[in-house]
């Protein structure tokens, strides 16, 4: 009977290192996509009932998979943790703060201006009056740009992040991470109606390569502001409203993924200045 103890902890740690690496991709990508599938027959926009009930459902699989990991692999302390980097402002330098809130506005306007000397684009940017002024738009606005990162940061970065972190380097880690983020989001494109209030019209070819390269930009937020779930959430979500209030031209996006593919080489070829394994739980 004296070592029962020793044989249950083990058995524990076997389970929590077999299920680490698959469990989150696994009810992260199932479980949206499982209420996702009667989307892609309908001829009804994706925000009418019961459209709108499924797509939600369905996309709270990052969450839910991030809480549901958290516990399994570390109990609730863990999960404690996932709230303390949510609310921990302090973990956000006043340098990061900046680059957190004012990053992607810089980036837009400077491929902008680059689109038009170049001959990209005679008019990179469109502001939409009634974006601005229609309270019911804007709100729709923020809660695509703000509420739905909230959802995804906690467990795509809060948890999964952190698990690929300690087992690869940043680099390999952001593109596994960044590579499930984009199998993810590839059915938004077949939503009816999903991007029809918006100015953004993603296309496959650039849309999911981008999502991929700018997970590398959010590694770098992440590790350099004690992998704080805040940071990286509001640069997500300033990453989606900056785009949707100046209204980039259909052609910026490509162009934009010219633009975030170099800033991304750059980033790797200078990886030694960014942490490799950012103090967290390990398994």
């Amino acid at each position: 009977m004296s070592d029962r103890p020793t044989s249950d902890t083990r058995r524990l740690h076997r389970f929590r290192r077999r299920v680490t690496p698959f469990g989150f991709p696994l009810i992260y990508l199932g479980w949206a996509y499982l209420f996702w599938l009667p989307l892609f027959g309908s001829s009804t926009s994706v925000w009418s009932f019961p459209n709108v009930l499924f797509f939600l459902v369905g996309g709270s699989s990052p969450l839910l998979a991030g809480l549901v990991m958290a516990y399994a692999t570390g109990g609730k302390a863990r999960v404690r943790d996932l709230w303390d980097r949510i609310v921990d402002v302090g973990r956000i330098a006043p340098k990061w703060w900046v680059i957190v809130l004012g990053f992607w506005l810089a980036f837009d306007l400077v491929m902008a201006g680059g689109a038009v000397l170049v001959g990209a684009s005679d008019q990179p940017i469109t502001i939409d009056p009634e974006l601005l002024t229609d309270p019911g738009a804007m709100g729709f606005a923020i809660l695509l740009s703000f509420v739905f990162p909230l959802v995804e940061e906690v467990g795509l970065r809060g948890y999964y992040l952190d698990q690929l972190q300690h087992r690869f380097g940043p680099t390999a880690a952001g593109l596994l991470n960044g590579g499930t983020w984009a199998v993810w989001h590839a059915p938004f494109v077949w939503f009816p109606g999903y991007y029809d209030d918006l100015t953004f019209s993603p296309e496959i070819w650039w849309w999911l390569p981008s999502i991929v390269l700018q997970t590398l930009l959010i590694v770098w937020v992440y590790n350099n502001t004690r992998r704080s779930i805040l940071a990286v959430l509001l640069f997500h979500g300033m990453m989606n409203f900056t785009g949707l209030v100046i209204g980039l031209a259909p052609e910026m996006q490509p162009f934009n993924l010219l633009g975030v593919a170099v800033l991304s080489v750059v980033l790797v070829v200078h990886w030694r200045n960014i942490p490799r394994h950012p103090a967290g739980h390990r398994q």
